[in-house]
């Protein structure tokens, strides 16, 4: 390697395979209720970062408030992220709502916890109108 070559943990490498794959993800309860305290944001990090360390990512960053939370996860582009979210999601609520029924119970009345929709955006590397440009100015055969 080269003595200029300085390691970047953004990037990973596979056999045949070189990414930098970033996802920020927002997920809310059902109904937007605001059902986090700071012990059950808590409980739901570590959830979601084991879910994350089974599926070969890394949540780089967690929180939240009453009624949503965020998360910057770092994925191989093996993990399809619709997978990912679901398994998230799936799990977390089955832990968060065994441990903390009482609490729960007062703001969620049916058996779901999370909304079924989420937000998700691609996140890292350069601005869209970088790569555009960069690859206008890419020369053609000659």
């Amino acid at each position: 390697m080269s003595p200029r070559w300085e390691p970047n943990p953004d990037i990973r490498r596979g056999r045949s395979v070189v990414y930098s794959l970033h996802a920020h993800l927002v997920f809310v309860p059902r109904y937007r209720r605001g059902v986090f305290t700071d012990e059950i944001l808590t409980r739901c990090e570590e959830i979601m970062r084991e879910v994350c360390e089974k599926a070969n990512a890394e949540l780089r960053e967690f929180n939240g408030e009453l009624d949503h939370v965020h998360l910057l996860i770092h994925y191989p582009p093996q993990v399809k992220l619709s997978t990912l979210v679901g398994s998230l999601k799936g799990v977390s609520a089955h832990y968060l709502r065994k441990e903390y029924a009482d609490h729960i119970r007062k703001y969620l009345r049916d058996a779901h916890f999370w909304s079924p929709s989420y937000f998700a955006a691609s996140a890292g590397g350069a601005p869209l109108s970088v790569i555009k440009e960069y690859i206008e100015q890419q020369k053609g055969p000659l």
